[in-house]
């Protein structure tokens, strides 16, 4: 997902911050906490179509969630590989990349709902059986329904770059998260990240490299992967001369 479309990576942190800054300090029942967002929810309008789709289809590809472990083998009816993509957006890329790789499994979370109900109708139009969708908080969701070692890749495309200084903290591909995926993959899996903010991806390679258990398959940056999809908020971007940085890193076997 990109910040122009949602501005939302689907995504929290645990970490708890004073929702009251005025608060006595001293006074517990003063201070009310709540965890840091790393994305923020933004009215967005749903076109019929995709008001249409996301009534209708939601019961069908969309998980709820729980806190209960998912059984992948009961969901999709097979064994094959899943990836986990963290913030689709309008899903665009999502839907290409499952059409083209039906002996994959996919899951993608979101928190938008208009890009919910785009990527349902991408998902009855290519009779997608292999992507279902979880709308909902992703770290949520890894911390409680997805098992350890049990995640072939994460798909992370154009999160919030939460670029002021004071907003750093919000995002996604810093650790304990990077840990958190780590612990999520199978040996040997991979993460796959990419933004157009030169300065989110020196952090983020800082950050990945830092995080035990990954190794970089690169040296620094990694080329474009020419299987993924250009979305057109990333044309967009090219258009108007900022560099694409992509980082692929792999959990060591």
């Amino acid at each position: 997902m990109n910040e122009q479309e949602t501005t939302a990576d689907g995504n929290n942190s645990s970490a708890a911050v004073a929702e009251d800054p005025g608060a006595d300090s001293n006074s517990a029942v003063s201070v009310f906490r709540r965890t840091i967002k790393t994305y923020v929810l933004r009215a967005g309008r749903m076109t019929d179509s995709e008001k249409r789709s996301y009534e209708e289809l939601h019961q069908v590809w969309c998980i709820p969630f729980e806190h209960k472990t998912l059984n992948f083998t009961e969901i999709f009816g097979n064994t094959n590989p899943v990836t986990f993509e963290i913030g689709f957006g309008m899903g665009h890329a999502t839907a290409a990349i499952a059409r083209a790789n039906p002996e994959m499994n996919y899951i993608g979370s979101e928190v938008h709902v208009p890009g919910v109900g785009r990527l349902l109708s991408e998902i009855k139009k290519n009779q997608l059986k292999n992507l279902f969708i979880i709308e909902y908080d992703a770290l949520e969701i890894l911390k409680s329904m997805i098992p350890d070692g049990s995640i072939e890749a994460f798909h992370i495309f154009f999160p919030d770059p939460w670029p002021k200084k004071k907003h750093h903290k919000r995002r996604l591909m810093q650790r304990p998260h990077t840990d958190l995926l780590m612990q999520k993959l199978t040996p040997g899996g991979y993460i796959y990240f990419a933004t157009d903010w030169q300065e989110y991806a020196e952090e983020a390679l800082s950050e990945l490299e830092a995080t035990d258990g990954l190794k970089n398959r690169y040296e620094g940056f990694a080329p474009h992967q020419e299987w993924r999809p250009r979305t057109k908020f990333e044309q967009k971007g090219i258009d108007a001369g900022r560099d694409i940085f992509e980082l692929y890193f792999e959990k060591e076997e």
